[in-house]
């Protein structure tokens, strides 16, 4: 993407990912992990991929990272042909990614530190203010090493949004993590959210949890994945974990699960006996 065309600082921007294919070459085949894929991640809402295990969501957020190249087809960032990583679409991984030789705050201010893209008075003030809001101010001075796997990953939302990408890539982020923290995760990146009308795409695992999240949630096929079904969630904002008990939650939860009910039983046709066995394999994580 050249210059002229990336986004100005700080604005959310949007994705579109069109007719998107991607082959893996092997010693003695093809493996085609995604095709015809299509879809538009829309400025400013979170877009969440749930689908079976093997589908490509991880695939596809590396393309649109710019990690690796489409096959077939592309996808464009506010107009712009995306060919390649850039500080307007930032990942946040699976795995922790923070410096461990360097401190919460150390780690946060690193990438405009070194892009040199605000002040440094500014760096430090913004950092404060995004440490404060997922509850780390307390800990600006310790080390990886030092905190919980649920402070590592508020420490990462912080190092994220402190660079105000255009589009924030999460890849199953809270996987790992026990019950109680990844609520707390969810109550967070809720939060930041909701007070910065940002652009997410979001890859779950988890229905719940993908539920709460999304504006619109795509459903994904089996593989090669494309897109099964784009469910709108009209559940409002701002969001809360009591959500999850209204009536309303329970149709999308049900029609989500519907699909992916279907596109598991292609895939696993011999492997589970029944539709309800598949729904709580999904569930546990089994299937997905």
């Amino acid at each position: 993407m050249n210059d002229e065309m990336r986004r100005e600082g700080g604005r959310p921007g949007e994705i579109e990912i069109k007719g998107v294919a991607k082959a893996y070459e092997g010693e003695s085949s093809t493996v085609t992990a995604v095709e015809n894929c299509s879809f538009v991640v829309e400025r400013g809402r979170f877009t969440v991929l749930v689908g079976p295990s093997g589908c490509g969501k991880t695939t596809l957020i590396n393309l649109v990272a710019g990690y690796e190249s489409p096959t077939e087809g592309e996808i464009r960032l506010d107009g712009a042909l995306v060919t390649d990583p850039g500080p307007d679409r930032l990942v946040v991984f699976q795995e922790t990614a923070l410096f461990p030789w360097m401190t919460t705050i150390d780690n946060v201010v690193y990438g405009p530190k070194v892009q040199r893209s605000m002040p440094p008075h500014e760096i430090i003030a913004k950092a404060g203010q995004l440490l404060d809001t997922v509850g780390l101010s307390e800990f600006r001075d310790k080390f990886p090493i030092q905190l919980s796997g649920g402070m590592q990953r508020r420490a990462e939302l912080a190092r994220a949004l402190i660079n105000e990408p255009a589009v924030l890539l999460m890849d199953e982020p809270f996987r790992g993590l026990d019950a109680m923290t990844r609520e707390l995760m969810q109550e967070y990146l809720l939060k930041l959210f909701e007070g910065s009308n940002r652009t997410i795409l979001f890859v779950t695992s988890e229905i719940d949890e993908a539920i709460l999240f999304a504006d619109n949630l795509i459903v994904l096929s089996r593989s090669p994945g494309k897109v099964r079904a784009e469910i709108p969630v009209d559940l409002g904002r701002p969001r809360t974990l009591d959500m999850l008990t209204q009536r309303r939650y329970a149709e999308l939860k049900h029609e989500a699960l519907t699909i992916l009910y279907e596109e598991a039983v292609g895939a696993f046709a011999s492997g589970v006996r029944s539709a309800s066995d598949i729904v709580e394999a999904y569930q546990k994580r089994e299937v997905g």
